[in-house]
């Protein structure tokens, strides 16, 4: 089993940069995706970016896409959000997930092996 732990939330204006981490301990060995998903007050959860066990295969949404990079350290088992040109609509809580099967099972975000407790990001105008 996988536990994961965020950090680098905060408080940053409009057109900021904040760059996100999350740090996975346990049953590192075994090849898994990792990914962000985010969830704002009142809204749905919404899957953010992901990325495959080589650091190569990513996926994004839409929303993020051109502004947030993905990637990941698997000798320092730490996966990054890099986010740029933040905007108020991406405030939210970030999750850091993982899960041992593909890429597209990770994105549709149902049953994961591992979620990590969420880290606070808001986007000030």
């Amino acid at each position: 089993q996988v536990q994961l732990v965020e950090s680098g939330g905060g408080l940053v204006q409009t057109g900021g940069s904040l760059r996100l981490s999350c740090t996975a301990s346990g049953r590192t060995f075994s090849p898994f995706s990792m990914g962000w998903f985010r969830q704002a007050p009142g809204a749905e959860r919404e899957f953010v970016a992901a990325i495959g066990w080589n650091g190569v295969n990513t996926i994004y949404s839409d929303s993020v896409k051109g502004r947030f990079t993905i990637s990941r350290d698997n000798v320092k088992n730490t996966m990054y959000l890099q986010m740029n040109s933040l905007k108020p609509e991406d405030t939210a809580v970030y999750y850091c997930v993982a899960d041992a099967r593909s890429l597209g099972t990770l994105v549709r975000g149902n049953t994961l092996d591992a979620w990590g407790q969420g880290t606070l990001v808001t986007v000030s105008t």
